[in-house]
């Protein structure tokens, strides 16, 4: 599941991001240092970076800086107060994808979000294909054997888990983790609630049960 890093150190505001990017069906993280913001990024954990230019430690411009001049291609949006033209040269000019001024509308950042990521997924894999089942993760669509299946964005996250992973078990924690963004609760079926809807769309035997392990794309 795409997870998008927000560096913003105004509460109110990365909250509001974040309920919006999840309900679109993203997975957030936040942060509200700039350093901190600069070790995620490195990670390689985020596919895409919402960068407040007014950070502690490091501010957006430094983080981005150091980003770029450790070679990460990962796309970053500036996110600024200031609205000068001089400061929109400076972000872009040192590797930002794109320039947002607050206030902004959560419709033209999510749009923002949608054509950067587009972007750089245009370099890499578009659609995850394992036999005869198909992942656009551009245009979120899903096919086996050539008819379309409708997931809903949990759903879609899932498959995609397991699609990028076939043959390989995943266990209920990992899933949690990466799908739901939650640490593990022992007393949670949400996973397994989620496996059977997956087994009723694409068929039972595509998902094994590996007992006391966790789940199996066949």
């Amino acid at each position: 599941m795409t997870l998008i890093l927000i560096a913003e150190d105004e509460s109110r505001i990365s909250a509001f991001i974040s309920r919006g990017l999840e309900s679109a069906g993203y997975r957030t993280r936040i942060v509200d240092d700039g350093a901190e913001a600069l070790d995620v990024a490195l990670s390689g954990d985020a596919d895409l970076m919402l960068l407040d230019v007014g950070l502690p430690s490091l501010d957006g411009f430094e983080v981005l800086r150091n980003l770029r001049g450790q070679g990460s291609t990962m796309p970053v949006i500036m996110l600024t107060a200031r609205s000068s033209t001089r400061d929109t040269v400076d972000g872009l000019d040192a590797g930002a994808n794109d320039y947002v001024a607050k206030p902004f509308k959560f419709d033209e950042l999510l749009a923002r979000v949608r054509s950067r990521l587009r972007e750089n997924v245009q370099t890499g894999t578009i659609a995850l294909v394992h036999a005869d089942v198909s992942l656009d993760v551009l245009t979120r669509r899903a096919t086996v054997a050539g008819r379309e299946v409708d997931l809903s964005a949990r759903e879609f996250a899932l498959t995609e888990q397991f699609l990028r992973h076939p043959g390989q078990v995943l266990s209920r924690e990992q899933l949690l983790s990466r799908v739901w963004g939650l640490d593990f609760d022992p007393g949670s079926n949400v996973v397994d609630v989620y496996v059977r809807y997956l087994r009723g769309k694409f068929g039972h035997d595509r998902i094994s049960t590996v007992r006391g392990a966790g789940y199996r794309w066949e």
